[in-house]
């Protein structure tokens, strides 16, 4: 009898599906000894990017160009070294394997560094000009926006030597999520280079230990964020160039900050003229045809992950941005989507969802592949699931019957705390809800906690600053202002982020500006904006100025981060439970010798509260989110004393307790100073 998966003796749940678990199992076992059994290793598999495209050939002193186009009648390529010649140099098909090439020797053809290039496909869609799926750069041209391949050979490599990075430990990650172009104050688009000088520093500085990167595969408009990539091998030609990329992941690295990359290979955009749609001009080169390949909630194609050579392409590309930018891992796009034909658009509300036939076996088989391979190349990289489904072993080793992911994104806190700041009245707040929220996870599945999304602030919502202090953070926020709705909103702006990073998993992430309580939403240059960057960047004079409140949350978060991190509070696993009193509001519970307290209530300040602790001793105060550096009142003694006493209850367990003053709507951390 074959042993059994490890992720159903975890987990007895999932006993009733074990059979389609093992069938899963076997179909990664199964392709993975396919790939081995031709190319010798998974890692040699995923070396497409060093055959396709321009490759250097030096003994016959020339260039091959290559690209996979198996339905195409007929390919050609052109550019500035030919005089953009379309006719003059046909590629030749191997009929077995469906790739077209070409020689280009330096005796007649000379290719310098930075020419420009496009193929000419003609297939049953007609005669297009295209650019090469595995172009490593796309340019475009500032007057008529179109993109084009640029052959990129610069006279000397990138040097990496010195760069030995690797990610310390998983444990404790505090992941400071970024956008390039949008990270600069100036109205604009930011570049790697500004990135780099300007923006690495403050991250270093808040106590962030990662970066995760969004949009950074090339992608035609720019409002998508990122999202509908068009050119998977080439970074956005937007913000600079690869090598000044490549410098950005080397001073990150100087810094000890791990870069994570926002991969996307849940979907692809549908443009001709830059993308790779029926770049053969076939229906199904990496998709499947009619609405199996189209991703309807977002107007986009998706891939075909059952095909080989689709799973060579997108296998490729996760090792190609590990390896030649050392990139430290990937937040994978858009999971749920991905797993689910149906992408997602249902209720999750019971076992039979996760294995019916709604299930996409083809992307679990090449997820675990994906994570298989990362994992093997670079044992220390991080992968992190943006799943909302709650697929279960999407956070278990592939050995075990998971999907082989570090982490998955907790994203039903972001909407669990927007729902209570629009609907539910102070008043009303359930600790109990707080509580089982940021609880809800699998004891096996390491989680990255969030207080808001990038996309709450994206797609018509507010971030959580927005929502709590509306247009008074436009003219209120100056520290010798006295406003209520101001004195609300930061107060409950750090304690949502304490509970949420303190509560939530074994990660925590910001998006960039919010730790500060960041202004207004996100608004990408588009038609309906005028084409305007008033919202595509980041005020960072706001948290720079000590005399407005956005200094102060700053500066809260800073000490936040600080404390966690000394303390190793994301490691620790769940929290321990001491005391919930919903009819005051008050939580308490300890992670190691950290004993946090928090009061929800708005009003209710109590004097003399007792409250119970892990230890007989004496306590202290070494965190408070009413402190006046970080704009609250300090009502709190922060050097004072509580010494605790114990007693019998009625249960008949002795256990410890301590006298605090309990301070409407503020959050304090104790920790024991002396026996």
């Amino acid at each position: 009898m074959s042993k059994r998966l490890s992720i159903i003796e975890k987990d007895g749940w999932l006993e009733p599906v074990e059979g389609e678990l093992n069938y899963r199992h076997k179909l990664f076992t199964d392709k993975l000894a396919d790939i081995e059994a031709a190319s010798g290793s998974i890692i040699d598999f995923a070396n497409g990017y060093r055959y396709f495209g321009f490759q250097r050939d030096e003994r016959n002193r020339g260039w091959w160009f290559r690209e996979w186009l198996p339905a195409a009648e007929s390919v050609h390529i052109f550019g500035d070294f030919n005089g953009w010649d379309r006719t003059s140099l046909p590629l030749f098909k191997n009929a077995q394997t469906g790739v077209w090439s070409i020689f280009l020797s330096d005796r007649e053809y000379h290719l310098a560094h930075g020419m420009l290039y496009k193929i000419l496909v003609k297939g049953a869609n007609g005669t297009h000009e295209r650019i090469p799926a595995w172009v490593t750069r796309a340019v475009q041209d500032d007057e008529t926006k179109n993109f084009t391949a640029q052959f990129w050979n610069p006279a000397e490599p990138f040097d990496w030597r010195g760069d030995n990075f690797r990610v310390e430990s998983r444990e404790g990650l505090f992941i400071y999520e970024c956008h390039v172009g949008m990270a600069q104050e100036k109205e604009g688009v930011g570049s790697y280079t500004e990135f780099a000088e300007k923006v690495l520093p403050r991250i270093k500085e808040a106590g962030y230990n990662a970066i995760q990167v969004m949009g950074i595969a090339e992608h035609p408009y720019y409002g998508s964020y990122g999202y509908h990539v068009s050119n998977f091998f080439a970074p956005s030609s937007r913000f600079g160039t690869p090598e000044e990329l490549k410098a950005l992941v080397r001073k990150a690295h100087d810094m000890n900050i791990a870069v994570i990359m926002d991969l996307v290979h849940a979907h692809y955009v549908k443009n001709f003229a830059e993308g790779i749609n029926e770049l053969d001009g076939s229906p199904n080169l990496y998709s499947l045809e009619g609405d199996a390949g189209y991703q309807q909630y977002w107007d986009s194609k998706i891939f075909d992950f059952g095909k080989r050579e689709v799973a060579h392409f997108l296998l490729s590309n996760v090792k190609y941005w590990l390896e030649e930018f050392h990139f430290d891992g990937y937040r994978f796009d858009g999971v749920t989507s991905m797993l689910y034909y149906h992408h997602g658009y249902t209720e999750f509300d019971c076992r039979e969802k996760y294995f019916d036939a709604g299930v996409n076996r083809d992307a679990i088989t090449y997820l675990k592949l994906a994570n298989h391979l990362v994992h093997t190349l670079r044992p220390d990289a991080v992968t992190i699931a943006e799943d909302v489904s709650g697929m279960p072993g999407i956070a278990e080793p592939v050995a075990d019957g998971g999907l082989g992911f570090d982490f998955r994104l907790a994203m039903g806190v972001p909407d669990f705390w927007i729902k209570m700041l629009k609907e539910v009245p102070d008043d009303n707040w359930n600790v109990w809800d707080i509580w089982n929220v940021l609880n809800n996870r699998g004891n096996n599945t390491q989680t990255i906690s969030y207080c808001e999304s990038h996309d709450q602030a994206m797609q018509g919502d507010q971030t959580i600053a927005f929502r709590l202090l509306q247009t008074a953070m436009y003219d209120s926020m100056h520290t010798s202002s006295h406003n209520l709705v101001v004195d609300r909103g930061v107060a409950l702006h750090k304690m949502i982020r304490l509970v949420t990073a303190s509560l939530g998993g074994q990660g925590y992430l910001n998006f960039m500006g919010n730790e500060f309580g960041h202004p207004e939403w996100i608004d990408f240059p588009r038609v309906g904006n005028n084409w305007s960057y008033s919202h595509a960047r980041r005020q960072w004079s706001l948290v720079d100025n000590p005399d407005l409140r956005y200094h102060a949350l700053g500066e809260f978060d800073k000490a936040m981060i600080k404390l966690l991190s000394r303390y190793n509070q994301l490691s620790m696993g769940y929290a321990n439970q001491l005391a919930m009193y919903d009819g005051d509001g008050v939580m308490v519970y300890n992670h190691g010798p950290l004993v946090y307290f928090f009061n929800w209530n708005p009003s209710r300040s109590v004097p003399d509260y007792i409250i119970p602790v892990p230890e007989p001793g004496v306590y202290g105060i070494v965190l408070s989110t009413d402190e006046e550096r970080f704009g609250g009142f300090e009502r709190n003694e922060l050097d004072g004393e509580f010494h605790t006493f114990s007693r019998k209850d009625d249960d008949g367990v002795v256990r410890h307790y301590m006298k605090i003053y309990s301070v409407a709507r503020t959050a304090t951390i104790f920790k024991k100073i002396r026996n």
